[in-house]
């Protein structure tokens, strides 16, 4: 076998490394923690062909495909049985892949370097998703379906770890005083003309910003921001914590596509295969 990739589904939630086997089962989910983007948004739409809400403000509402997913990991059986996940020998005749795009990681000041990389070499051992807990954010990466209506927004998740979902006031209040700290943290949304801006405070520090170990404190904040064009939506957003980061990080963009398919219950999130690590051996993340 080449390499093992993280069994990250409902029922199975760690990566098997340094084994025979390593079975994979694909998400139903829409969503990652932090996909690629889903490809380039159509010509801009005018801005009075915009569907609108009784305020006059951009119809976000529907289940939007955000492009994430596991289309980097194609499992092939070898002969022996065993199930090559990652840099496998490509198949007689098999078209190119694409080449990844590098992984998108935060730059950290000099003095916290080591932790990342401590973090990221036991990434089996210490990611909090890998034991069914929320990405937080902006791992958690756009929405998978939006519910709206005049001053208010919720943001629907069908992720690999479970379902989240966050209540966004956009009625001008501010931050609530008294929010607990918490995974995904405390959120308000204002518009910038037909951009939808999010601020999210108040964060635990029992989540990481993407894969490989990328820490944060719970002074974090992210300003995430949606620009719908025609049944595409654009979704960036940047990390702030200056308490550990050199700089503040801007994710790449993603392109949300609107869909008629609806978010099914998804299967509980059951952690079965710590137990089985070998050790910490994992492949490199592209995503």
């Amino acid at each position: 076998m080449t390499a093992c990739a993280p069994t990250r589904t409902r029922t199975a939630t760690a990566l098997l490394a340094a084994t025979a086997l390593c079975a994979f089962m694909p998400s139903q989910s829409h969503s990652a923690e932090s996909g690629q983007a889903a490809g380039s948004a159509s010509a801009p739409a005018s801005a009075s062909s915009l569907p609108r809400l009784s305020d006059g403000h951009p119809d976000f509402n529907g289940t939007w495909d955000n492009g994430s997913g596991y289309d980097f990991i194609q499992p092939q059986k070898s002969a022996d049985g065993s199930i090559c996940i990652s840099g496998c020998p490509k198949p007689a005749g098999a078209a190119p892949a694409r080449a990844p795009l590098p992984p998108d990681r935060p730059k950290y000041k000099p003095e916290f370097v080591a932790k990342v990389k401590d973090l990221e070499a036991r990434q089996v051992e210490m990611d909090p998703v890998l034991r069914c807990r929320s990405p937080g954010l902006p791992r958690i990466g756009p929405p998978d379906k939006i519910v709206q209506r005049p001053g208010e927004i919720v943001f629907l998740y069908d992720d690999v770890s479970g379902s989240f979902w966050r209540i966004i006031p956009t009625d001008g209040r501010k931050h609530r005083p008294d929010a607990d700290e918490s995974y995904l943290g405390d959120a308000i949304g204002w518009w910038e003309g037909d951009t939808l801006v999010v601020e999210t405070v108040n964060f635990n520090e029992d989540t990481w910003l993407t894969d490989d170990g990328a820490f944060h404190t719970k002074n974090l904040r992210v300003i995430e921001r949606l620009t719908r064009n025609g049944d595409t939506m654009q979704w960036q957003a940047t990390a702030y914590d200056a308490d550990v980061l050199a700089e503040p990080w801007t994710l790449r963009p993603r392109v949300m596509k609107l869909t008629t398919q609806e978010l099914q219950e998804p299967v509980p999130c059951v952690e079965q295969d710590l137990k089985h690590v070998v050790d910490g051996t994992h492949h490199d993340n592209p995503r």
